[in-house]
């Protein structure tokens, strides 16, 4: 008799649990016996495998295989009527529009669209494939970048003296130097002061490399762009001095003081020549040098900005110079900001002075602290000063094409950007520098970087784009690294800027031609109220003195009344043009 009762319950569910406790206690203690060794093989080592789990089976199966089928659908074109020569293009497009016409076409078509077989084919044929790569040929939009920056190294001056930083400027090896020239501005430390400039390691912020000693403060330290052996630099004394850092830390040739600047040499630039020796330099005095290191006790030729008479050459009158600006890719062609706000672009191949500095440009009402053209569209170039910049064509002589707004710290200078060519900086008093991105936005910076504390004298960016060295009041060098959306240009930023630069040209071309034409017209309509002035004075009588007072009196207000409504018009009117 088989007895069988199966649980549908789990072991949990059902009895009494097992409870497990240590127990002392020995039952049979059964001691081996050696005698029994002999009956038994030791296998050594011995290896079982246990499997506690369910044991499951593996089984493949295939689906059915799809089979398909091409089919096609021929279409011949015919039903041509036999009076209709199907080639006349003529008579096939009057019989086309005769059937067109008429009133069962639209219901045969239907008919035609609804037939079973013509929509499911043309759905078919709409479908979209889910395998197939759509838009291959184009390339991926990247996200836009985060505008950031931040500081790689500081570079103190070692002198316990606080002392101004006037020019910086990058070694043409690929960047791996800078120099930088020191000037005291407190005239009462500056007897006891020590006139030495530096040039610094990008990658040793402690120490400089080299010191230059020169006998006087250097205010203005460039490097030669095709040896990095060579830098020239203008002296508070007027003179320009030569230096091989090969030689030393002394200057290897200086002008003489009686062929020098008048004043306090601010600017110096390497200029194109075969030699690679010629440079000129500029100053508060009014006058451009042009120089030769290879002779460098005078000049080579001398230019003096006198805008009131340019031919007499007279350095009473010249209006001092602030800015200077050179592109070696213009040849002869220079540019200088002065003083008066006026900015000259000249060209050293005029045969007189006046030819020399033809075109001007009233850029500022102060003087221009800052002048640099963009090194992409050279022929576009931006001032700084009165607390803004501006952006300049050389097709626009009248006025700037864009500006920006009205800054609250006064600008100290600014530069281009020199791989991605829509961005410039300004460094400003507070110790800010502003970062602007002309095709991102106009009318604010896309970055504001507080580098400082102190007032930020200049900025010179590096030649790869990626760093630019930044220098303060107190001799402090600031150098800092700005993210990949500041230094790349994108595929499409080209066109973009290109457009941004001809729309603004062509709309300030414009605004001057409406000036010209108001101008004209008061001109106009003031040649007229003196005539009518004058006529109404002549007469053949001869009026009594006591009423010829009144009524002369009386026609200069109405003069003045209309010119002033006419004054009123015309603001009005530009400026209604210009929203």
């Amino acid at each position: 008799m088989n007895l069988q009762y199966t649980y549908a319950k789990k072991r949990s569910q059902f009895g009494m649990h097992c409870s497990f406790s240590d127990y002392q206690k020995i039952e049979v203690d059964i001691k081996p016996h050696a005698g029994y060794m002999h009956n038994y093989i030791q296998v050594n080592p011995v290896s079982h495998g246990t499997q506690c789990g369910k044991t499951y089976s593996a089984h493949e199966v295939n689906t059915n295989t799809a089979t398909f089928k091409d089919s096609g659908m021929c279409h011949a074109e015919g039903g041509w009527p036999k009076d209709l020569n199907v080639k006349d293009t003529e008579q096939v497009v009057r019989y086309k529009r005769k059937i067109e016409k008429d009133e069962l076409y639209i219901h045969t078509m239907l008919q035609l669209s609804y037939f079973q077989s013509m929509e499911h084919c043309i759905l078919q044929n709409n479908t979209c494939n889910i395998y197939e790569q759509y838009f291959s040929y184009m390339e991926p939009v990247s996200l836009t970048q985060r505008a950031y920056s931040r500081t790689v190294n500081v570079y103190r001056d070692v002198l316990p003296t606080k002392r101004q930083i006037t020019h910086l400027s990058w070694s043409p090896d690929q960047g791996n130097y800078f120099a930088a020239s020191y000037y005291n501005t407190d005239f009462t430390k500056r007897a006891n002061d020590n006139p030495v400039s530096y040039i610094w390691d990008v990658e040793n912020p402690n120490t400089p490399c080299m010191t230059l000693k020169p006998f006087c403060p250097i205010l203005s330290l460039e490097y030669n762009s095709k040896d990095c052996n060579i830098l020239v630099s203008g002296l508070t004394t007027g003179q320009v001095a030569c230096w091989d850092i090969r030689k030393g830390p002394e200057p290897v040739e200086i002008s003489s003081l009686e062929f020098s600047h008048r004043d306090i040499c601010n600017k110096v630039l390497w200029i194109n020549s075969k030699t690679g020796t010629e440079f000129f330099s500029a100053s508060k005095d009014g006058q451009i040098m042009w120089w030769d290191t290879r002779k460098l006790q005078t000049p080579t030729e001398t230019l003096v900005i006198d805008l009131s008479k340019p031919e007499d050459q007279n350095v009473d009158n010249a209006i001092g110079i602030t800015a200077l600006q050179f592109e070696p890719s213009m040849g002869t062609r220079f540019m200088c900001g002065l003083e008066n706000g006026t900015v000259i672009s000249g060209n050293r191949k005029g045969k007189t002075p006046g030819e020399k500095i033809a075109t001007k440009f009233k850029a500022q009402y102060g003087p221009v602290i800052g002048l640099e053209r963009n090194p992409t569209f050279v022929k576009n170039f931006f001032t700084i000063g009165d607390w803004t910049t501006r952006i300049w064509s050389e097709d626009c002589k009248e006025s700037c094409i864009a500006w920006t707004p009205g800054h609250r710290d006064f600008l100290m200078g600014g530069a281009w950007s020199v791989t991605r060519f829509s961005v410039f900086f300004l460094i400003k008093m507070d110790g800010t520098l502003d970062v602007w991105d002309l095709l991102v936005q106009q009318d604010s910076p896309i970055l504001s970087i507080k580098v400082c504390d102190e007032i930020l004298t200049c900025i010179r960016p590096h030649e790869q784009g990626q760093l630019a060295a930044v220098a303060n009041k107190t001799g402090t060098t600031f150098l800092l690294e700005f993210s990949e959306a500041l230094t790349t240009n994108q595929k499409n930023d080209k066109l973009l800027f290109t457009a941004l630069l001809d729309r603004e040209t062509r709309r300030e071309k414009v605004i001057e031609a409406k000036n010209r034409e108001l101008r004209l017209k008061m001109k106009s309509l003031r040649n007229t109220n003196i005539e009518v002035e004058c006529s109404s004075v002549r007469t053949d009588e001869k009026p009594d003195s006591k009423h010829l007072t009144p009524d002369i009196n009386d026609t200069i207000i109405i003069n003045c009344e209309q010119e002033y409504e006419n004054a009123i018009e015309i603001v009005s009117v530009i400026q209604g043009f210009m929203h």
